[in-house]
């Protein structure tokens, strides 16, 4: 493989731009050499493959993760179809519904993270055409590189690279759409996956992730027990608490016998709008805003029960009456110092 897409990158550990020190060859690709950061980071280029892995130790689940890719690569396509068999699955179909949940374009630019052999790629691969561009990345090279011969051919410009999706080389708001399947319950820091992947996506973009899980309402069945005992991660809960305030349209779905789930959603900006200052008509009136951060201290019931009476017979809301009665009181006594 030949790297062609070095200023792409960045140092996953600050953000700058890295510099290329490398022999490039008459076509202007890379096949080895080094991306060396002001912050002191380095990263080599093996076989036009860049290692940006960062921290360079790993997390104790991540390491355990890479070694079990790295020692199961060549048989991992193998054994894998074993999984939809299971639950009398077709495993292209399946592979095909979740890309095309990306609701792709021929130019778009895609980002896989844990693209392991690539058996996802080639679906989302189809659905790019000269223009688009595939960024495919995984922790562990030996599976990576089971994925070369099956996006050998592929009109759209592949990149690939080794990395940790906690910590991703790409500059902010770069991608029209992040798609990740399978590994993300074990991953060191799931709420940093979550973050980095909505840094790098464009406002937009559209966001498919997914792992194992038993869902609560089967796990105390002997469908849930049998599978669970047979395979643990099925007992990892769903990583919701780990999702951005700017996620958007957010859906859930359990597919592959029920014990898959998919997160799919949008990436929007901050948290979501909502008109928080609107006068809410009836009686008690205010805006959210000021239900929220206008609270007094308590009065005893029978001022509450005065306060309602003299707002209803001004035909003011209780918000309206209160608020009109506490600035005079307040101006009247600050005057008088």
């Amino acid at each position: 493989m030949r790297l062609s897409e070095t200023k792409f990158y960045v140092c996953p550990k600050c953000g700058k731009a890295m510099q290329l020190r490398a022999q490039k060859e008459d076509s202007g690709q890379v096949l080895n050499g080094t991306l060396v950061c002001g912050c002191g980071e380095t990263f080599p280029i093996v076989d036009g493959i860049p290692d940006l892995t960062y921290p360079s130790e790993l997390a104790a689940s991540d390491l355990e993760a890479k070694q079990w890719y790295d020692d199961n690569a060549d048989s991992y396509d193998e054994n894998l179809h074993l999984t939809f068999e299971t639950f009398r699955e077709n495993e292209d179909a399946v592979r095909s519904r979740l890309v095309q949940r990306l609701g792709l374009k021929h130019d778009s630019c895609v980002l896989e993270l844990g693209a392991g052999s690539g058996r996802d790629s080639v679906f989302i691969a189809e659905q790019l055409g000269a223009n688009g561009r595939l960024y495919m990345q995984d922790l562990s090279l030996a599976i990576l590189r089971k994925s070369f011969p099956k996006l050998a051919g592929k009109r759209v410009c592949t990149e690939f690279h080794v990395g940790n999706a906690c910590h991703l080389p790409f500059p902010d708001k770069v991608f029209d759409a992040v798609f990740h399947f399978g590994g993300l319950n074990t991953f060191s820091d799931i709420r940093g996956f979550f973050s980095e992947i909505n840094r790098v996506a464009k406002v937009g973009a559209k966001i498919v992730v997914g792992d194992e899980n038993m869902p609560v309402w089967l796990r105390d069945t002997e469908f849930g027990k049998v599978l669970m005992n047979s395979n643990p991660l099925y007992r990892y809960e769903l990583p919701l608490q780990h999702l951005p305030v700017s996620c958007r349209e957010v859906k859930i779905e359990w597919i592959l016998g029920g014990v898959f789930y998919v997160i799919e959603y949008s990436v929007g900006e901050g948290e979501p709008f909502a008109d928080l200052d609107f006068e809410i008509p009836g009686v008690r009136g205010g805006t959210h805003r000021t239900r929220y951060y206008g609270n007094l201290e308590g009065v005893t019931p029978e001022a509450r029960k005065l306060a309602g009476k003299a707002g209803a017979k001004t035909g003011k809301s209780l918000h309206r009456w209160l608020d009109d009665v506490v600035r005079d009181a307040a101006a009247r006594d600050l005057k008088s110092e």
